[in-house]
């Protein structure tokens, strides 16, 4: 269980315990899945499965009080791994790097595996509550909505992709997808924004060993920022601006939950607000 600081909190933390609120460090352990259930963050649960050897099924813990996982929710799961595959309730669905799988509210049995222990799957799982059911539906990488924006000039190229939105593949609230900076940008997400009405989680993946991203975080006039590293996940309640800058180019998936779908429904900061 995980809980957040009110932003009257947050202004007067120091470094380890902003990093104790808002980063989550481990959500990666071999041969295990991991959980974290922030509550106070539109009730998402965050997790990893990293299978060595065999497959891993996905449980309902007890705090959720549910006979499956997805009994009352829908999950979103990236490989940012070797190759592998998700099982939902006896459908096998292949996972290469960088592939998206959409679990419905409802299915049963989920379980991971890694085509080679060596080079093991890495699943990131965001998971919100579900209203409805939508069906379990796989999307590659190269079958993603992609779109191009940023300039050089400003350091922030970048490909968006989206994976899961009310475009394209259906969800209860869940909005998810990656964000590829090319090569010689490193900015994200600049002029920065907040949302008023949904919440955000970056996992950023592809953040070579001596290499960091600053990721700016809290209050458009209260900024404070995380030094993240590959696999760190940043939290942000819909207070906060989420933004950053890394010593290379890097890659982010962006997942949303809240009261509106909305890709462009956020509240814009202009750079003079910012402190």
């Amino acid at each position: 269980m995980h809980y957040l600081p009110s932003p009257a909190e947050t202004r007067r933390m120091d470094t380890p315990e902003l990093r104790d609120r808002f980063l989550l460090e481990d959500v990666f352990q071999p041969g295990s899945v991991t959980l974290r259930f922030v509550v106070d963050l539109d009730r998402v649960v965050i997790g990893g499965a990293v299978p060595t050897g065999g497959a891993l099924r996905l449980e309902a813990p007890p705090e959720m009080a549910a006979e499956s996982f997805t009994e009352r929710r829908e999950i979103g799961i990236l490989n940012v791994g070797g190759d592998g595959s998700v099982t939902v309730d006896g459908e096998r669905h292949a996972m290469a790097f960088r592939d998206g799988l959409y679990v419905g509210r409802g299915s049963h049995e989920i379980a991971f595996e890694s085509g080679d222990a060596a080079n093991p799957a890495r699943f990131y799982l965001v998971s919100y509550p579900a209203h409805a059911e939508y069906p379990t539906t796989h999307v590659a990488h190269a079958d993603a909505e992609a779109t191009e924006l940023g300039t050089a000039a400003t350091a922030n190229r970048r490909i968006l992709r989206k994976y899961f939105h009310p475009g394209g593949v259906r969800t209860a609230q869940l909005v998810m997808g990656v964000t590829e900076l090319l090569e010689g940008s490193v900015w994200n997400t600049m002029p920065a924004h907040t949302h008023a009405r949904r919440t955000e989680v970056y996992l950023y993946f592809r953040v070579p060993e001596d290499a960091v991203v600053f990721h700016l975080m809290g209050e458009p006039h209260q900024t404070r920022h995380l030094v993240v590293r590959d696999g760190e996940v940043a939290l942000s309640p819909g207070w906060s601006i989420h933004s950053g800058a890394g010593t290379t180019s890097y890659s982010f998936c962006w997942a949303m939950g809240g009261e509106n779908q909305v890709f462009a429904d956020m509240q814009g900061v202009s750079m003079d607000a910012l402190r």
